[in-house]
């Protein structure tokens, strides 16, 4: 029986953290095993933000490092870089010819990257979605792991490949779904501000790649409040972010011991703090030991880039083909 297809895609635009190892790649362990993925770095998708060409550079060779080093393995799942498949940019240039302004300009993700960034609106900004829709149906995509904030470029992704189906009255594209993670698989990562989620441009995040000097710098400095002066208190939001963490990342026993100092008004912020980095270094310090082994064999990522991108063209340049067949270049000559 056919697997069906998987595609997720990450911008090389910062180091993965704890949030992104929990609530994604960790899935992506047990998905490779079940179902056709293809995973790959948004290099392209990165350049809305105009980064340097050393940091675009360093930032894949980081996320393809981090990817390898969690688990995700070359033999089980199609890895590569955005970039390396033309036939990507390509679809995309003909999705572009059915997308309407109106409908990119009301996007929420083009909203508030304008807001974000004022000075630099650029065209990739508003066909961000165009560009997403392309990296997932080129592939024909059953599915689409997405958080929240991914949900609507998914929903233009599934409108695109109904449009173009129903244009040219052939049912090229599937119309790809959203993959959500439920129960123990789904874990949300709080960050260490206080509030929200850990993410890459909050600031409150803790990497894989963090040293543990690093770590427990980060964690020390993590919100917390006087102290609970009733038995059996209710959490204020920092603190439960603190016990979340440690729920992640600690013994049973551990989270137990202070849950019950926190409710019998006893708990000690600084103790907990500690317990928790050294914790977090624990699970995370194997992690980053084999980021470094991985970074520094040049041979080995170009190995598995090279090999990504040519499954990925495989499958691209079937599509394509079929794709522009219909549009109606034929070749002539």
């Amino acid at each position: 029986m056919n697997k069906k297809t998987v595609v997720s895609g990450i911008r090389p635009t910062g180091y993965l953290h704890l949030g992104n190892y929990f609530g994604a790649v960790r899935n992506f362990l047990r998905m490779q095993e079940d179902f056709n993925c293809f995973f790959f770095i948004a290099d392209i998708h990165s350049l809305t933000t105009h980064p340097t060409p050393e940091n675009l550079q360093s930032g894949v060779k980081q996320v393809l490092a981090e990817y390898l080093a969690c688990g995700i393995d070359p033999e089980k799942a199609t890895i590569f870089i955005q970039s390396d498949v033309p036939e990507v940019t390509e679809l995309y240039t003909f999705l572009n010819m059915n997308a309407y302004l109106g409908e990119l300009e009301r996007t929420t993700s083009f909203k508030e990257k304008a807001r974000k960034q004022p000075e630099n609106v650029n065209a990739g900004l508003l066909t961000y979605p165009v560009l997403m829709a392309a990296d997932i149906i080129i592939h024909k995509a059953n599915f689409v792991p997405v958080g929240k904030d991914q949900e609507q470029n998914l929903e233009m992704a599934r409108k695109f490949a109904k449009r173009f189906n129903r244009m040219y009255g052939k049912k090229v594209f599937p119309t790809p779904k959203p993959f959500t993670f439920g129960g123990a698989d789904l874990i949300k990562v709080p960050g260490l501000d206080g509030s929200g989620k850990m993410g890459k441009s909050e600031g409150n995040a803790i990497n894989l790649y963090d040293d543990p000097k690093d770590i427990r710098k980060k964690v020390m400095r993590a919100v917390t409040d006087a102290g609970p002066t009733e038995m059996n208190a209710e959490k204020p939001e920092p603190i439960q972010n603190l016990f979340t963490l440690m729920g992640i990342v600690s013994d049973p026993e551990v989270v137990q011991h202070y849950e019950q100092a926190y409710a019998n008004c006893q708990i000690r912020y600084g103790d907990m703090k500690k317990q928790l980095a050294e914790d977090i270094i624990g699970y995370t310090s194997p992690i980053r030991e084999r980021i470094i082994e991985i970074l520094e064999d040049d041979a080995y990522l170009a190995k598995v880039a090279r090999l990504g991108a040519e499954k990925a063209r495989e499958s691209a340049s079937r599509t394509l083909e079929e794709v522009k067949s219909i549009i109606g270049f034929k070749r002539l000559f």
